[in-house]
């Protein structure tokens, strides 16, 4: 790992007419909303005494975003905001889909930093026009009552509080007051748009507002690429790639209606597991896969270590059973050690995220000892295991001694940079 530590000078915070903190630039400039668009519904903006005031309009259909013209990957942004009545947010990493209902035609999506007027959840984490709400789950992160208590005793009501938000990769950390508020990992976009809402009120409601002000970014260098192990050549024919097959004949690419898969079939009187292994180790990564399984037991392995035992790979499995133990955590065994079984499971959600028919989508977020397995975009647990191996190989299995058939795509992983990890160790 480099040696390389986070350094933030302070200056003044005001992003007109003086020094911005060190490293930061300001996407706002006090005067104009240049730079800015309006996504979605009705509500009004303005600036007003050197910053952005949003206005809602009650009755009118559907959120309001002011939203950067430009998209951001990995950042620190810092800003003021003062909210008046009704709901608020900061969108980042986001995008726009068309939507005619709406006055402005496109409903915004993606993560948003909460603010509200009472101060309860702001800084929080929601996944507006995406998986906000479904599933009855509201929030993307799992916050102790003893942090958000912490911050909501520095909320200033009618008065100016400051947010921080921070993307680096797959960590999303907030700030409220200097206060730390959410620390998630979640792989399900890392770049888009900032955008500064006024939430849709109802007809007899009181206008509400916002406003914001020294809005400044640190940009951080980009993500690295991922890498798919399923490519098409040149010759028209999918393979695998950075990964080989134990039991090659177990395993064949498909395409049918314009997609591809990669199948695999194994039958009961092989003892010896089916498995695609990746070529390279994996230390800090995160890795999916979407699948569906039509009968036996499989699995994305990772930090796994191969071994002269029938199942190949001793190490970590995120479980594909077909069941509501999909997305947990099973440790196999090697040839002298022990294994751990199950280290975590969350059957409860995954009884309700989980398509019974159909493709669904794993992955597993591993930096250091913190391990975050999801499913379907949805959190199976957050844990920190300083048991777990270190570095291994990441595979896909079709477990031995039983009838399997199962069908993968999108298998894909992203390593976590050493540039990052102070950055996430905040």
């Amino acid at each position: 790992m480099n040696k390389m530590t986070l350094s933030l000078v302070a200056g003044c915070c005001v992003a007109f007419g003086a020094l911005a903190e060190s490293g930061f630039t300001s996407l706002f400039d006090g005067k104009t909303l240049n730079g800015w668009k309006v996504n979605g519904g009705a509500a009004e903006y303005a600036v007003e005494d050197g910053a952005i005031v949003g206005r809602g309009n009650p009755g009118t259909p559907g959120n309001t975003f002011l939203c950067t013209e430009r998209e951001y990957e990995n950042f620190i942004l810092k800003l003021e905001f003062l909210i008046d009545g009704g709901n608020s947010g900061v969108q980042f990493r986001s995008s726009a889909r068309p939507d005619a209902k709406l006055k402005h035609g496109n409903r915004v999506f993606g993560y948003q930093s909460e603010i509200t007027d009472g101060g309860n959840d702001t800084a929080r984490i929601y996944d507006e026009g995406r998986r906000g709400h479904r599933f009855g789950i509201i929030w993307l992160d799992n916050t102790p009552e003893e942090r958000r208590a912490a911050a909501r005793k520095t909320f200033v009501r009618k008065g100016w509080n400051k947010l921080e938000i921070q993307c680096v990769g797959p960590s999303i950390k907030t700030w409220l007051n200097g206060v730390k508020v959410t620390d998630i990992f979640d792989d399900c976009q890392q770049k888009g748009f900032f955008g500064l809402q006024i939430h849709a009120q109802k007809k007899d409601s009181k206008p509400a507002s916002c406003r914001w002000r020294n809005i400044e970014i640190k940009e951080l260098p980009p993500c690295p690429t991922w890498h798919s192990f399923f490519v098409k050549g040149a010759d028209g024919q999918w393979k695998v790639d950075g990964a080989r097959y134990v039991i090659p004949q177990d395993w064949k690419f498909v395409e049918e209606k314009g997609e591809a898969y990669l199948r695999g079939v194994h039958d009961k009187a092989e003892k010896k597991d089916g498995l695609v292994i990746s070529d390279a180790d994996y230390g800090n990564f995160m890795a999916r896969v979407t699948y569906i399984l039509n009968g036996g037991n499989s699995a994305l392995y990772f930090r796994a270590a191969e071994e002269d035992v029938p199942w190949v790979l001793k190490g970590f499995q995120n479980e594909i059973a077909g069941n509501a133990k999909d997305s947990g955590l099973w440790h196999t065994r090697g040839k002298v050690s022990k294994g751990r079984g199950w280290v975590a499971t969350n059957e409860v959600l995954v009884a309700k995220v989980r398509a019974p028919k159909g493709w669904n989508t794993v992955s597993t977020i591993a930096i250091g000892d913190r391990l975050v397995n999801r499913i379907n975009g949805f959190e199976t647990f957050d844990l920190v295991d300083p048991l777990c191996e270190k570095t291994g190989k990441l595979g896909l299995q079709l477990h031995g001694g039983c009838e399997n058939e199962v069908r993968f795509q999108k298998w894909e992983a992203m390593r976590i940079e050493d540039w990052m990890l102070p950055h996430i160790a905040r």
